[in-house]
């Protein structure tokens, strides 16, 4: 099990995944921040670029919030190679 922590930016143009905002991954997604949606394309968007599947990726902070806490239940052995690499501007 792996956590760490994301800024969302709903509402973007395009979906991305990349750079850092206070030390947090930088996702922005096209859905809008309504009735869970941002937070659904937050979870596609991560598991096409972490090479995971969307059902493992977990809000556990911040459902309602920019900034959240992201759990990865079944991590692959490359995870945090993939998170760093991301994390870079």
């Amino acid at each position: 099990m792996t956590r760490f922590a994301v800024r969302v930016k709903p509402g973007a143009k395009r979906d991305a995944v990349g750079g850092q905002w206070n030390g947090a991954l930088v996702v922005a997604v096209r859905a809008p921040a309504v009735e869970g949606k941002a937070n659904e394309a937050v979870r596609k968007v991560l598991a096409a670029a972490l090479g995971v599947r969307a059902r493992d990726l977990v809000v556990v902070r911040g459902e309602r919030a920019r900034d959240k806490i992201i759990e990865v239940t079944d991590p692959p052995p490359r995870l945090a190679d993939k998170l760093r690499d991301l994390l870079q501007p």
